[in-house]
Parts: C-alpha cells; sequence; structure tokens
C-alpha cells in the first residue's frame, strides 16, 4: 500500500502541493486527473522518491520512505518503474532499451533475453528487438519505454501522462496493456492524466487534484456523477450546476425551486436547505415540439439558444427558465429537426441529479 499523509510539496516559494492525503491499495490502478501544473506528476515522482516532501510522510507497505537514506531508497525503487511522459530512448536497439534496467541490476543474460522478448510481446511490439529505437513512431516508442519498465517485474508501476498527444490507435493500445498488466501479474498501477474518459475507463479509483489539492477521490461513478463541489464538477465535466433552494420533500424525493423553476431530485434534504445541482449534459433527452413520451418526472419545454458541433456531437444550451446543456449526436439533432432559435422539450430523470446541500460559504 502507498499512503500520502498531510503532503506538503514546496519548490522555493511555490507551494506545489498542499497538504494532501489518500491511499493506494495493491494490485488497482489509480488515476490522479486534473489540468497541467495541477500536481500530478509531482506526486508521482514524491512515490518514485525523486523528490523529498517538504512535510508529511509517505508510507510504502508502511514503512515510511521520507526518512529513508540512499541506500534504503534504492532497495524500494527497484520494486517501482516509472514511465515519463516524453522517454528519451537511447541510440541503440530496442532490445538494448528494454534491457537496460536488468543489465542495471546484473540479471544475466539469458533471463534478460527472456524477459525482453516476454516484455515486447506484453506491448505489442514482438519482433522489434534488432529496429534502433530512435526510428520508431512516438506510440512505439512510449511501449517500448513500458516495455522496460515492466521488464523488472515491479509491484508497482508509475505511468506519467502514458497517451499525451500519441494518436488514437496507439492509446488504445496502451490502455489495454494497462489493464492486461494489472490482469495478468497483479501490478499496481498508478498514473496521471488530464484525459476525463482515460481516467474514467481505466482506473479502479480516481483522485482529482485541482491546484495541489485532492478535491475528491472515489470510484468512477462517483467521480463523475456525483461530485463534490464545483471545481470537481467543471474539471470532469459537469456543465448543468444550479443552485437552488428545496421547497418540499416527500420520501426522499424533492421538489427544488431554482430561480422560480421546480426541479425534481432524489435527495434527503429538508425543505428551506440551500443546495447545488449537479447533472451530465448527456443524462438530458430531446424531443421533438409536442411529441415528449417519457416517463422522467422532469419535462420542459425550452428554446434553443446555443448549438456547437463537436465531431459526431453538438452541445446545445436550452432556455427553460434556467439555462440548461444537453449533449446529442449530430444524427439526432439533424433527425429531430433541431436548430439554433427552436423550441424544443427536454426530460431528465431525478435519479439524474446529484444534490449537494450548500454550504453559506459558497
Amino acid at each position: 500500500m502507498i499512503e500520502f499523509d498531510h503532503v506538503v510539496m514546496n519548490f522555493g516559494e511555490k507551494e506545489v502541493l498542499k497538504d494532501v492525503s489518500f491511499s493506494i491499495n495493491n494490485g488497482k490502478i489509480f488515476t490522479f486527473i486534473g489540468p497541467s501544473g495541477s500536481g500530478k506528476t509531482t506526486v508521482l515522482r514524491l512515490i518514485d522518491m525523486l523528490e523529498r516532501p517538504t512535510s508529511g510522510k509517505i508510507l510504502i507497505d508502511g514503512a515510511n520512505v521520507t526518512k529513508f537514506h540512499d541506500r534504503e531508497k534504492i532497495q524500494v525503487r527497484r520494486k517501482m518503474s516509472m514511465v515519463f511522459q516524453k522517454p528519451s530512448p537511447l541510440r541503440g536497439s530496442v532490445y538494448a532499451n528494454v534491457a537496460m534496467g536488468l543489465q542495471f541490476r546484473k540479471v544475466s543474460g539469458n533471463e534478460i533475453s527472456r524477459r525482453v522478448s516476454e516484455s515486447l510481446e506484453m506491448v505489442g511490439l514482438e519482433g522489434y528487438e534488432g529496429r534502433k529505437a530512435i526510428t520508431l513512431s512516438g506510440g512505439e516508442m512510449q511501449r517500448v519505454a513500458i516495455a522496460r519498465a515492466i521488464a523488472t517485474k515491479p509491484n508497482v508501476l508509475l505511468l506519467d501522462e502514458p497517451t499525451a498527444n500519441l494518436d488514437p490507435v496507439s492509446t488504445e493500445k496502451i490502455e489495454s496493456m494497462i489493464m492486461a498488466l494489472k490482469d495478468r501479474f497483479g501490478i499496481t498501477v498508478v498514473l496521471s492524466t488530464h484525459d476525463m474518459v482515460q481516467g474514467q475507463r481505466l482506473a479502479d479509483s480516481i483522485a482529482v487534484v485541482i491546484d495541489g489539492r485532492i478535491g475528491q477521490i472515489g470510484t468512477s461513478k462517483e467521480i463523475f456523477y456525483q461530485p463534490m463541489d464545483r471545481a470537481v464538477a467543471h474539471m470532469v465535466g459537469v456543465e448543468d450546476i444550479l443552485d437552488g433552494v428545496v421547497a418540499e420533500n416527500e420520501a426522499g424525493l424533492a421538489a427544488i425551486d431554482v430561480n422560480g423553476v421546480r426541479i425534481t431530485a432524489c435527495t434527503v434534504a429538508s425543505p428551506s436547505t440551500p443546495v447545488t445541482l449537479y447533472m451530465r449534459p448527456e443524462d438530458i433527452t430531446l424531443y421533438e415540439k409536442d411529441s415528449i413520451r417519457s416517463s422522467a418526472r422532469n419535462m420542459f419545454t425550452g428554446r434553443i439558444t446555443k448549438v456547437v458541433s463537436i465531431g459526431p456531437m453538438v452541445r446545445l444550451k436550452v432556455d427553460v427558465g434556467v439555462e440548461l446543456t444537453a449533449v446529442l449526436t449530430q444524427r439526432s439533432f439533424e433527425e429531430l429537426g433541431l436548430a439554433l432559435g427552436k423550441e424544443t422539450e427536454l426530460t431528465f430523470k431525478a435519479s439524474a441529479i446529484h444534490v449537494v446541500e450548500r454550504r453559506d460559504t459558497e
């Protein structure tokens, strides 16, 4: 297990990590998501003992590694491997690149050959041993770097933005390989990414890092559908964020007043409680005017105020008394005859809304 206990990290006068605490269980994929500069890479470097925290404790399998001397650190680091966002290949062959860590560990030649072949097969590069590493594509070089990392059979694999700037095909191959490593060898995988969807696909647990702090830790469902505050919600793509007051509540089904618009949501909050509603745009269903057929408790008629095409998807803003953002496919948009300025009907379920009691300071 890896544990951070109130870790602070300063670089000069800049506080990069601010009172960070979390724990990572063995054999799991733990993902740090957040914008560039939020502190994700610093967390990985601290786990790999490339940096020492300004204050706080880091424990690995119960041992406080922040107090370790260099020799003790080396013993722990040999059980870990880290792949950086932009791996630097050696000028030699792919074989030499993958074998490097094993040679440092004085592994026998026959064992090195076996492990290099096994690792290249794992990342889908079998037969590449004789190629010059510097001639490979970005995706191939990233896979070579991962092969080099797993050849040492680490207990912990640290991946810093492993698919940044790679094409979709290379990204899919690396993601599949990460899942296979966990399933086949039980390796603990800790990765950082600013790709929200990637974090959702891969992680057993996710930590949202915002401005050097952990905003929320939880499962994919908890992070993406049950954000605890606005910062986390914005980070994970929750666009419909509304402040309101519970008007009435009957057996956990509440009518919430949002600027004069009544929205029904599931919550235990009592009447007169200030709340914030969070809802993902894909949970809103749109219909042609006067054709609504739904059992959803929230049904509204509104006017489309903004249309933005994003590849095969269309993002709409609809004014129903409050402004809501919805997402649908380009095909659905065309088939429904929707357009800027046109009236449409929309629905969403009470269960699609995550309700958080609002503090006076918010």
